[in-house]
């Protein structure tokens, strides 16, 4: 029987420094940004940042020290407890400032967002999932009953509504079943499906912005997806929609090579204009630009990088295939969602809101990376010397 702490089969000369060492250099440059991001308006989120980076990095330490083989075993129930929560939201939850109902508050600790837990619980599951039916994985039965299991949460996270945190759900699990070795001919069949209606999507994007200008459809007769993807395109096409990313794009390049420095009182900054929005959260990319310029943006990218390379290097090192998945999700999950965070502020992509890993303000959002890399440092606790 597997036991939760299994100490005798943990080598604590691989316990990976290196990666505690990274989130603490993260978390700490988190914090003094969002307090240099909250200091026009007054804020004191960094207080409660700081408050999250210490239950955080006990929470780590803590889950690294479980044996992940245990959770493995309990992955119906994490699959129950994921739904459960998401469900709560739905009957019990509470509305932001732009009436999306993703939040639970509890006592004494305040208000929560299960959908970022659920990222880390979808990574466990279908880890334990695709171990378990390893074998069969490329059985349309299991193919079929892997995005059977999939959809209930997608579809509570999406309906709440937050189209970006169901897609890194969705994105995790590609790389997960990826991973998992599935064969090239389900992928090969998948990618045949989605290009026609990628292409078809094009093809209708287009289509409607030629009748839009032309004058044969009104704004209100598009679709709020298409119309956030049509900005982005055509900034003419509504300028209310892309004014956050045009100031964020306007913020990043006024900080040139070194930044004008955090803590700054200088009338000239976007953000003490308070010219940007979500500035804490969605947009702290900006902040990041400004006030510690390309230098700094590349030494935060570059510490992503690490991260995250950090990660699949452990992957490799995985004692077993659900060892391996797990270190791999995680990768998965903080290279997406940093991707995105930064394409947005950059305005390379579309406007869609998703936090920036240990640098965001949000204490779901932080507590649930720092959960993650806890299983993530187990698995690197039980590796092989030798590579797979």
């Amino acid at each position: 029987m597997t036991k939760i702490f299994n100490f005798r089969k943990y080598k604590l000369k691989y316990f990976d420094f290196k990666l505690v060492l990274m989130t603490l250099v993260l978390s700490t440059m988190g914090v003094l940004i969002v307090k240099s991001a909250t200091m026009p308006s007054g804020g004191s989120d960094y207080m409660r940042q700081i408050m999250g980076i210490a239950i955080g990095i006990f929470c780590m330490l803590f889950i690294a020290m479980v044996d992940y083989h245990w959770v493995m075993k309990m992955m119906w129930l994490v699959y129950i407890a994921n739904l459960g929560i998401l469900l709560a939201v739905r009957f019990f939850g509470t509305t932001g400032p732009t009436n999306a109902q993703r939040w639970i508050d509890l006592p004494a600790i305040g208000r929560i967002q299960p959908s970022e837990f659920s990222k880390v619980a979808t990574i466990l599951f279908f880890a334990a999932f695709f171990q378990k039916y390893h074998e069969k994985i490329n059985s349309p039965l299991t193919v079929f009953g892997s995005l059977v299991l999939l959809a209930p949460p997608v579809f509570l996270i999406f309906d709440q509504p937050d189209l970006s945190t169901s897609m890194v759900v969705a994105f995790i699990f590609v790389v997960i079943i990826f991973t998992a070795k599935i064969s090239y001919k389900w992928v090969l069949g998948v990618i045949g499906v989605c290009a026609p209606v990628v292409g078809y999507l094009v093809y209708y994007i287009n289509k409607t912005a030629a009748a839009y200008f032309a004058g044969e459809i009104t704004m209100n007769s598009i679709h709020y997806q298409i119309r956030r993807i049509l900005a982005w395109l055509y900034p003419d096409f509504s300028r209310d929609m892309v004014l956050q990313q045009l100031n964020s794009v306007m913020a990043i390049g006024s900080g040139q090579l070194y930044g004008k420095g955090l803590f700054n009182e200088s009338l000239q900054s976007v953000k003490n204009g308070q010219f940007l929005m979500e500035e804490d959260t969605d947009f702290i990319f900006a902040v990041v630009g400004e006030e510690l310029g390309f230098a700094g943006s590349c030494i935060l990218i570059a510490l992503f990088t690490l991260l995250v390379l950090e990660c699949l290097w452990l992957a490799t090192r995985a004692r077993d295939l659900s060892g391996r998945l797990i270190c791999v999700g995680m990768a998965s999950f903080i290279a997406f969602q940093a991707f995105v965070n930064i394409g947005v502020a950059t305005m390379l992509l579309p406007n869609t809101g998703l936090p920036l890993p240990f640098i965001s303000s949000g204490l779901s959002s932080l507590l649930s990376v720092f959960i993650g890399l806890g299983f993530v440092m187990n698995v690197g606790l039980q590796r092989k010397s030798e590579i797979i």
